[in-house]
């Protein structure tokens, strides 16, 4: 090897070379609720195979048999077992409590979490700081064994689950600790028309993430409006 072939940076890999996702089987768990339920929505129309969980599998079947797309419904831990990639969905007062019941379900799965940590009083929506710092490092200390994400939380529920639109104009934050995990979640979130998935930093940055959405319901009661984000010069 020539000293100028040594001097020779290898180059930067493409950021937006993601992996092919669309063989993977998601789960769903908070299916039954209106985010969950949404996202399970636009993943099968996108062609994903999708598992909703619910604690009750009747509940999940229901929703499931309601969405049509060869959507399936199964208890939570079922869901866990099946799936590949596994989105939380459940409300921040079950968040705790769901995970922790889950835990050997969800070893080895690549998990991501769209909780948002918020309270609601007189003057609209605030964030809330759980003892771990957010909803995501929550999670990620509940599930030792499962690779911790974080995405999928400035979406609107009423246009995701709203058969009339055809695209979701948004980015998804995309968090997470290893980046092959991250491009597989950045990957899933694009199956979707109209949104993309960016990469926005390790779980640590996931609080002012999740926070935002107090924000944003702030902007929706203002403008009737279902805003989004979108991520300039990327």
């Amino acid at each position: 090897m020539t000293n100028a072939e040594e001097g020779k940076k290898a180059p930067a890999p493409d950021p937006w070379a993601l992996p092919d996702v669309s063989g993977l089987v998601v789960g769903v768990l908070g299916g039954t609720g209106d985010q969950g339920r949404g996202l399970a929505y636009r993943l099968a129309r996108a062609g994903q195979k999708v598992i909703i969980g619910s604690r009750a599998a009747e509940r999940a079947q229901t929703a499931a048999a309601e969405l049509g797309l060869g959507v399936e419904g199964a208890d939570n831990a079922e869901c866990a077992r099946r799936s590949d990639i596994v989105i939380v969905a459940v409300p921040w007062e079950g968040h705790a409590r769901t995970l922790e019941a889950l835990r050997a379900d969800l070893a080895g799965k690549l998990v991501v979490d769209c909780v948002n940590p918020l309270g609601f009083d007189k003057q609209g929506a605030y964030a809330l700081v759980p003892d771990e710092g957010s909803a995501a490092q929550q999670a990620a200390a509940l599930l030792p064994d499962s690779r911790v994400t974080a995405a999928f939380h400035h979406l609107s529920a009423v246009l995701l689950q709203d058969p009339q639109v055809e695209a979701i104009d948004t980015d998804v934050m995309v968090l997470g600790e290893s980046r092959a995990d991250t491009d597989v979640v950045q990957a899933l979130a694009a199956r979707i028309p109209g949104m993309r998935g960016v990469f926005a930093g390790r779980l640590r940055n996931a609080h002012q993430v999740e926070s935002l959405v107090a924000n944003l319901i702030s902007v929706n009661r203002r403008y009737k409006a279902h805003a989004g984000l979108r991520v300039t010069d990327v």
